[in-house]
Order: structure tokens, then C-alpha cells, then sequence
């Protein structure tokens, strides 16, 4: 077994001050598997074993059903896009909520009205089997990726970054029985976690979805999770419990520069030992469901399984016989569900939104297909493919026997239905219960790793005078991160989350509030009034898409945003006024920060550690008696960048000794030697650390081009020389907006109109998080500074139809909208209604929110999360 070490080589007591306070005593030392090099992939066995009078039933319903209905089984659609009568129809097999999708749109939707919505499809699919002498059971699918996530008052837990830290593969397994019980109360069957990537590039924006880089790690962790969702074949089969999925096969945390949906170029050596050992101790542990990874893998193994069908095979995953197949379910022996990740089947070779026959062929067992049209059509389409043996009828069927064998390992037949459940109506609600609310805070306080201290500092005193300050003090969604409630988690409040608790309200708690000010931006408190200062500074919420960062963007805190840079002068204000700071980062992966650690007398790797801020307060405060209450149990589980361009930089896999480092990866040598390796974390009786700050990373910036001497084109007379594309909620693989047709999506529907000079677009923004902008079609970007040195300005022309019910916000950008933006409601609600008018927005007002023009590869861009109704024409940028 292997043990983890701190930075001094001795084993590392962890929580040890009251280990009967977190509900079960932890162990001095944690232990990891010994793995091995892997020359093959090995044959695995699972916790829950085949069983042959399973495997009778469902061969006798497999022969009962029509060929529509197996293909019916194959088919998840989204809440938001499918009806009971669809149900009745098709023979639906399930279907899932995606973030940000409740039942009749309520934000806050009960307990009760999640049963009452999953009730109801669960009756219709009853329906469909009704004079059968057979029927199939109907499940329900969502993300709960840390907890019960999509639902209000459910308990939210640290993301898997944090309990990565935690180093207590125990207290995930509780966390994994307290999330299915939760999931179980609202009637639901399936979800899609434990996220078992091996996160190798920092500017992944889901990042925080991994454990850490450690694969043995991951391997623990993943075992871990399963068993507590799942427990073992028996306790599957109870309403308790809930089918895990294993995700996301493979490599998607090994993609080139950490790109999202990007392409992994590693050797099929480093994809077993790295980055399927997650789902190798996953699968063993018994977890019933694998879903697939938007992601690529580019090597000649990966080959195409038909090379006669149209365009050669792009090496998406979820095209990959070879990984799907050959590798998932022959040569490690799953016999589960293969899912499919949402709409993906759409960016492989050969398919489309509405066929997916070259991934079916590949392996995917299971759909997950958001637009009504969308699924109907892949439905048809796979139909008239078997009929012409483009589809082979063994690969149909090993689909829907998959599907039958886990839903009867999962005990669906002898289930009630979902509003008979005895969770759903336990006479102590489960759904937010204090015991996983403790539980979530026990996991924060765990997960905090302590990077710098100041002997004598720490535990603060319940009687000192506390300021909070900084960006994330009075933050929930900062502390908790994306996919909470809706997908990005950007826009929480006090109601989203009632139970909860900011660091300043956590902090006021203990002290009282006569003795605690809190001042985020440092504009009103004189820091002399006070004793120490708590500072939280951190990223704001993203979730895939947003979050990663482009490959020429520094992974600088304080580089990324203006507002980060805020925190860096909050820092120094209280450095130059004399008062302590005990700093508190909230990230979803390890960023350069070094100034920030310099200036804090403390300083606190947080990570998104949920809505429990209480679980900070006690380690931070002593306790009552005045003796440390809790010690800082978290260790490193990612390497701590040392230079702003350390973003791939990882430590070398124990179990690897001739392990080379990948080319997409940078070897931790020399100046990317990480600032702190992982197992690295200090507890309150180490020794003071070297005197001296850490060396810092000088930022070189690139001088400006010469000022633009003409305009920037972006949609004219001429047409656009820009990619016009359609994203946002739920449509993870962008649409692209045409100008010679109309375009419908759940989010946008756009139409081409006339305009006085050349081709306009008619936008439709029905009310979900959506925008629509202006790509290029190299993803090249470009230093646009010279526009704003020759004082160009963003001009279009705008003709409002239906005002918007929300800020709709102009921007230019290098990635989604991450960054802010201007907002033009007020400015639209000026003009004259139906009638043209010019809009003229100065660069010097969008590089003043914070936008970068050194890296554009987005001139232009509207994003709302309200309806509007706009006719647009003649966008470019122009130069007095």
C-alpha cells in the first residue's frame, strides 16, 4: 500500500485534534492501492456478477419486443423535450433533467413536485406496455455530481477537487450513500457520477470534476463513490440506492493544452496506467453505467470502423469502436450501460443531431439527446438503418439487453413507483437532512489545505475583531461552484441555497457581529479597527465551456479577470496597514498565485467547498476552551503551479518508474518545478517555513500593435468572414446560425431578414442562457488593442421587436462568456420600437469591464439569460 507524506517524508496525522466530531474516527496515515503497470488491458470482475436467471428474463422480453421499441430503449431525452404521450408512443427507456431544468420551470421546485413530475412519466411508460404480457420498467436520469444538485434544498457537497484533498476514500463512500439516498427521495433511479477523470492540464475547465492527478488517487476514489451509491448487488436492488455512472470514457482530462471536447494524443500505455484507472476500480466496484467523453483520441489504434461510410472518422470517443468495444466491453468485460454524453453523438464523423448510426455501430448502447426533433429523428433513422442492415440487429439487441440487465440489477421491476417509494415519504425528510448537511461541512473542513502560516496565527481567537474582505467573502456561488442548481452555478443567492452560510456569515457567527465587518472590496473599513483580516478571494462559478481557459491565457489569478486583480490591491492595502491576513482561495484547480501567498500571513487552498461555510470556521477559530479545535487535515492533490505557464505540469505516477512525460504535458523540472508538489499541506504545529517570500513569475506582455487604421468586419452586405455560431444551455455542441435559412434550437431561433445594407438576422432568445456571436473560423485569435488605440468603436444596427426581459450583454471575447460585458437593455429600451436604430459602444467602455482584446478570437457577441425579440444588421467594429 502507499502512504501519503507530507513535504518533510513522515506520515501526516490528519484531523486528529477531535476525530470523534466527524462521525467516525480517521485513520493517522491514508493508504492507496499499489498499482502496476498495465501491458494490456486487463479482464476485470465486478461486485455484481452476471446472473443467469437475469440474463433468461432478458433474453425472453429481448424476443417480445418490436424493433421501434428496442430502439425506444435506446433513447434518453431531456425533461424539457419530451411529454407523456411521447412515452406512450415510442416506449421511451428514460430520460434525465439537465442542469437548470426543473419540473413546469420552477427554480425552486419542491421535494414533492420533482416526485410528482417523475411520477408521471414513470405511469405514461407503464402505459405503453399495457395489454403486454410483459412490461419494462422506466428510469430517471440527472447529475448529481456533488450531491443532489439540480434540486432546491438538497444537500450540496465539496466538489470532487476538494474531497480529492480530503485524502479519506471513507468519507467519500458516505458522501456517495448520503447523495443516493437524497436522489432516491425525489423518485429517481440514475446518475450520471462519479466524474473518475485524471485531470492533467490546469486550464481544463472542469478540472474540478477530478479527485486530483494522483491516478492511484482516482482509482481509490472512484471505487469509493461507486460503493456508496450503488453498495453491493443486494443493496442495488432497494430503493436506497441509486446506479452510478462511471464518466467520462476516456482521456478527457488529457486533451492537448486542456481543451474541452479537445483531443487527448497521449499512447494507449498512458491512457490504461493514467487515465483509466478510475474506471477500472470503478467497474470493479460494480458500477453499472459508463457514459463517454465529448473528447477525441488521436492514435493509430483508434481506427475507423467504416471507412466505406462518407467522410473519414474524426477520432471522437464516441465514435471509437476500438474504445468502446474492443477495449470497454470485450477486453475489460463491462457489461453495462455505455451512455452516451449530451448530443455528443452529433460531433462524430458521419452522424448528425438526428443520426447516430456510425456511433451506434461504434457502442453506445444509450442516447442522451436533448431537441424533441433531434431524438425523433434518431429514432427513425436507426429504425430504417437496421431495416437496411446498415445497423447490424446483434448490435441493437446487445444494446437493449444491457439496458434490461441493469434496470433488473437495479431491482426496477419489483420498485414502486416513485411516488410509493419509502424515501419519498420518510417521516424525517432525507432531501437536505441535517446529517449530510453535516456531513458536507465535515467534508469542507477536510478538504482545506493549509500552504502558508505564520506560527501563532492560527486558530484565531472567538473574541478577535475579524474583518472579511475580498471578492468571495459574502459569495455562494463562488463557494460552491458550477452545477449548482443551473448549470454554470454563477448566479446564486440567499434563497437558492436557505441552509447555507457565506464565509462572512460563518465568520459573524462566531464572533458575534458587534466584533465583525464585512467590506468585500475593502471601500468602508479602516483595517486599524480590527485584529486580523479574513480574506476570500476566488474564481467565479463555471462549469464546462466557460471555464476553460484558451492556450495563450496566463494561469495567473490575478491575470484573468479585473476583478481577481482587486483581491491582489485588497491584499496590499492590508499588508501596507500592518493587519494579518488569513487568506482563503475558492478554485477549481490549482492557479498561480503567488503574490497573493506573499501578501497573506495565511494563506488556504478552499476550493469549491459548498454552502456549509461553517465547516472553514472550524479550523479557522479555536474552539471554546480556547485550544485548537480542528487542525487542517488537507494534503495536495494537483501540483501548485510555480509560473504562470505551468499549466500541464504534473508529478510523476509512483507506479510508473519508466514512465516519459507526454508531449501535450510539461516535465516538473527546472522552472516548472511545482511551487508545491502534491501531498504537500501544513498543519498548525509545523515549524515556521524558510524565511523569505516565494519567488515570483515575472508577466512579460506583449507591446500593442500600431493603432488601426480601418474597420474590423463582422456581418455586412458582404456577408460575415466570421463563423456565426449559437451556444449556451444545454447545447454543448454549438449550432451554427445560418444566413441563407432558418436555425432552432431550444435556446435561439434565428432567421436571415433583409436590411437596408445586406443580410440581417431576426433572433429569437427564448428565455435560457444563450449566445449568439461571431467566430473565427481558425479559432486564431488576434491583439485587437490597435482598434482600441485608434478609438474604434462596436457598431450595429438594431431593431427591437420584443424588448429583453433581462440584461442582454454585448461583449467580445477568447471564450465563452466568462468574462463581463456591457449590458444594452437600458440603451434598447430607449429606441423606437420596430423601427432601425444604430448602436455605438466604444472599446474604451468594454475594455474597462474587463475585457481582454490581446486575444479576440470573438469580435462579437450578445448574451442574455432573459427572452427578446431582435432584428440585428451591419456589426463590425469602426475606427473614428
Amino acid at each position: 500500500m502507499t502512504t501519503v507524506t507530507g513535504p518533510s517524508g513522515a506520515p501526516e496525522a490528519r484531523d486528529t485534534a477531535t476525530p470523534a466530531a466527524d462521525g467516525a474516527a480517521t485513520s493517522a496515515t491514508t493508504e492507496l492501492p499499489d498499482l502496476l503497470p498495465l501491458t494490456q488491458w486487463p479482464r476485470l470482475t465486478s461486485a455484481i456478477p452476471a446472473d443467469p436467471e437475469v440474463e433468461r428474463r432478458v433474453a425472453e422480453i429481448l424476443a417480445q419486443l418490436t424493433l421501434e421499441e428496442k430502439v425506444g430503449q435506446m433513447i434518453q431525452p431531456e425533461l424539457a423535450e419530451l411529454t407523456h404521450e411521447d412515452l406512450r408512443e415510442y416506449g421511451i427507456g428514460s430520460a434525465l433533467n439537465g442542469a437548470g431544468i426543473w419540473p413546469g420551470g420552477k427554480r425552486h421546485a419542491t421535494v414533492q413536485d420533482w416526485i410528482d413530475a417523475v411520477d408521471g412519466f414513470w405511469q405514461a411508460a407503464e402505459e405503453h406496455w399495457e395489454g403486454r404480457p410483459f412490461r419494462i420498467p422506466f428510469m430517471w436520469a440527472t447529475d448529481a455530481v456533488h450531491g443532489h444538485n439540480n434540486v432546491h434544498g438538497a444537500t450540496i457537497f465539496p466538489h470532487n477537487i476538494g474531497l480529492g484533498a480530503a485524502g479519506d476514500p471513507d468519507l467519500v463512500r458516505r458522501i456517495g450513500v448520503a447523495t443516493a439516498r437524497e436522489v432516491a427521495a425525489t423518485g429517481m433511479d440514475w446518475i450520471f457520477a462519479p466524474t473518475v477523470t485524471t485531470p492533467r492540464d490546469r486550464r481544463w475547465g472542469r478540472y474540478y470534476e477530478g479527485y486530483g492527478e494522483d491516478p492511484a488517487l482516482v482509482h481509490a476514489y472512484g471505487r469509493a463513490m461507486v460503493e456508496g451509491l450503488q453498495g453491493d448487488a443486494a443493496a442495488l436492488r432497494t430503493d436506497e440506492k441509486v446506479l452510478a455512472t462511471l464518466k467520462h470514457w476516456i482521456a478527457d482530462g488529457g486533451t492537448e493544452n486542456g481543451g474541452d471536447r479537445g483531443t487527448a494524443r497521449c499512447s494507449e500505455d498512458v491512457l490504461r496506467d493514467i487515465h483509466a484507472q478510475g474506471f477500472l476500480a470503478g467497474i470493479t466496484a460494480g458500477a453499472q453505467s459508463v457514459m463517454v467523453s465529448f473528447s477525441s483520441w488521436s492514435n493509430p489504434a483508434n481506427y475507423d470502423h467504416s471507412p466505406e461510410a462518407g467522410e473519414p472518422y474524426n477520432d471522437k470517443v464516441h465514435g471509437s469502436r476500438y474504445l468502446l468495444t474492443d477495449v470497454l466491453k470485450d477486453a475489460l468485460g463491462f457489461d453495462g450501460i455505455v451512455i452516451s454524453d449530451w448530443d455528443a453523438h452529433a460531433e462524430v464523423a458521419n452522424c448528425s443531431a438526428g443520426d447516430a448510426g456510425y456511433a451506434i455501430n461504434a457502442g453506445l448502447d444509450v442516447l442522451m439527446i436533448a431537441g424533441r426533433e433531434a431524438w425523433q429523428s434518431v429514432h427513425r433513422t436507426t429504425v430504417q438503418y437496421v431495416r437496411d442492415g446498415v445497423i447490424p440487429r446483434e448490435r441493437i439487441d446487445d444494446a437493449v439487453s444491457r439496458v434490461l440487465r441493469v434496470k433488473m440489477r437495479a431491482g426496477l421491476w419489483e420498485m414502486p413507483r416513485p411516488r410509493e417509494r419509502a424515501l419519498a415519504h420518510a417521516a424525517t425528510p432525507v432531501v437536505g437532512c441535517a446529517e449530510h448537511r453535516a456531513l458536507s461541512r465535515e467534508a469542507a473542513r477536510k478538504s482545506l489545505v493549509l500552504l502558508k502560516n505564520t506560527p501563532g496565527l492560527l486558530p484565531l481567537s472567538r473574541t478577535a475583531r475579524v474583518l472579511v474582505t475580498g471578492s468571495a467573502a459574502d459569495d455562494l456561488s463562488k463557494q460552491c461552484g458550477g452545477w449548482t442548481l443551473t448549470w454554470q452555478g454563477d448566479d446564486l443567492d440567499r434563497a437558492d441555497l436557505p441552509d447555507g452560510s457565506t464565509l462572512a456569515e460563518a465568520v459573524r457567527a462566531v464572533v458575534g457581529s458587534e466584533r465583525c465587518t464585512v467590506d468585500p472590496a475593502l471601500v468602508h473599513a479602516d483595517p486599524a479597527d480590527f485584529d486580523v483580516a479574513v480574506v476570500a478571494l476566488g474564481e467565479d462559478s463555471y462549469a464546462e465551456m466557460r471555464g476553460t481557459l484558451k492556450p495563450w491565457r496566463s494561469l495567473g489569478y490575478a491575470d484573468l479577470k479585473l476583478s481577481y486583480a482587486r483581491d491582489v490591491e485588497v491584499l496590499r492595502r492590508l499588508r501596507t496597514a500592518g493587519l494579518p491576513a488569513v487568506s482563503f482561495f475558492f478554485t477549481g484547480r490549482p492557479l498561480y498565485c503567488t503574490e497573493e501567498i506573499n501578501l497573506s500571513d495565511a494563506f488556504v487552498a478552499a476550493w469549491l467547498p459548498g454552502p456549509y461555510a461553517e465547516g472553514i470556521t472550524d479550523v479557522l477559530f479555536a474552539a471554546a476552551d480556547g485550544a485548537p479545535g480542528y487542525d487542517f487535515q488537507g494534503r495536495l492533490s494537483s501540483s501548485w503551479p510555480r509560473t504562470r505557464d505551468s499549466a500541464a505540469v504534473n508529478g510523476k505516477p509512483s507506479h510508473l518508474p519508466d514512465y516519459r512525460v507526454p508531449e501535450q504535458e510539461t516535465a516538473p523540472e527546472g522552472r516548472y518545478a511545482p511551487l508545491f508538489p502534491v501531498g504537500h499541506g501544513l498543519s498548525l504545529h509545523d515549524p515556521a517555513p524558510g524565511s523569505g517570500p516565494l519567488p515570483s513569475d515575472v508577466f512579460h506582455q506583449a507591446p500593442p500593435p500600431p493603432p488601426a487604421d480601418g474597420p474590423l468586419r463582422v456581418l455586412d452586405a458582404e456577408g460575415s468572414p466570421y463563423r456565426l455560431r449559437i451556444g449556451g444551455h444545454n447545447t454543448w455542441s454549438r449550432e451554427d446560425l445560418s444566413l441563407t435559412g432558418p436555425t432552432r434550437c431550444l435556446i435561439v431561433h434565428a432567421d436571415p431578414v433583409p436590411a437596408e445594407k445586406g443580410t440581417g438576422l431576426r433572433l429569437s432568445f427564448t428565455g435560457y442562457p444563450a449566445f449568439v456571436y461571431a467566430e473565427s473560423p481558425t479559432g486564431t485569435p488576434a491583439d485587437l488593442r490597435g482598434h482600441l488605440e485608434a478609438g474604434a468603436h462596436v457598431r450595429f444596427r438594431v431593431r427591437v421587436l420584443e424588448q429583453p426581459s433581462a440584461p442582454l450583454y454585448l461583449a467580445c471575447h477568447d471564450d465563452y462568456p466568462a468574462q463581463p460585458g456591457v449590458n444594452l437593455a437600458p440603451t434598447l429600451r430607449q429606441a423606437a420600437p420596430g423601427q432601425w436604430t444604430s448602436v455605438s459602444v466604444p472599446l474604451t467602455q468594454l475594455s474597462a469591464v474587463g475585457m481582454d482584446l490581446r486575444h479576440v478570437d470573438v469580435p462579437f457577441m450578445l448574451y442574455t439569460e432573459g427572452t427578446a425579440l431582435l432584428e440585428i444588421a451591419d456589426i463590425g467594429w469602426s475606427v473614428p
